[in-house]
């Protein structure tokens, strides 16, 4: 797909909000009826999520806005958040490029959460480098580096992708860096 991707500004919060919304009728029916919410994301959620820290990227074609994925740093780390692409811009390489863009400079660990039964999803960031956390390695990072309610939690994997700046920085202070 010939597009680009660029930083998302403050106009651009309404076609992020459309989006995220249309694309995680997917989740519909596949996450616990207790985490759907209706819409999935609200406006305010959107502008806390700015106001945290989330900076958002999208792929732009034509003129609109086909796909879009945060990226958050939380302490040693950078956590990937709210990856949508817009349902007819799906399976056409939206997402993927996205991705590149966010991880081709990354020098610390990144890390994503997703709906357990989000198959698709794991699959997705799989094919692109990260690797499923365990059980219990994915509770201590959801508790570590997001902040959401413990059914969350419990519903929710964790992927990481270690980069090879923070492998060596990782293997200086005696921490893994194989992937789980």
């Amino acid at each position: 797909m010939p597009g680009t991707v660029r930083e998302c500004a403050r106009e651009d919060r309404p076609a992020i909000l459309a989006i995220v919304n249309d694309a995680a009728e997917a989740y519909r029916g596949v996450i616990p009826a207790d985490r759907w919410r209706e819409p999935y994301m609200p406006r305010e959620e959107l502008d806390a999520e700015i106001a945290a820290g989330v900076r958002f990227w999208g792929y732009e074609d034509g003129g609109a806005l086909l796909g879009v994925m945060g990226v958050q740093p939380v302490r040693d780390v950078v956590l990937i958040r709210h990856a949508y692409v817009a349902p007819g811009a799906q399976r056409r390489g939206v997402g993927g490029a996205l991705l590149a863009h966010l991880t081709q400079d990354a020098t610390r660990r990144m890390l994503v959460g997703t709906w357990a039964d989000a198959d698709w999803a794991i699959a997705f960031y799989r094919r692109h480098g990260f690797a499923l956390a365990e059980r219990d390695r994915t509770r201590e990072l959801l508790q570590a580096y997001w902040t959401i309610p413990d059914r969350q939690i419990e519903t929710s994997v964790v992927l990481e992708r270690i980069t090879p700046a923070s492998s060596s920085s990782e293997e200086s202070t005696g921490a893994s860096t194989s992937p789980p």
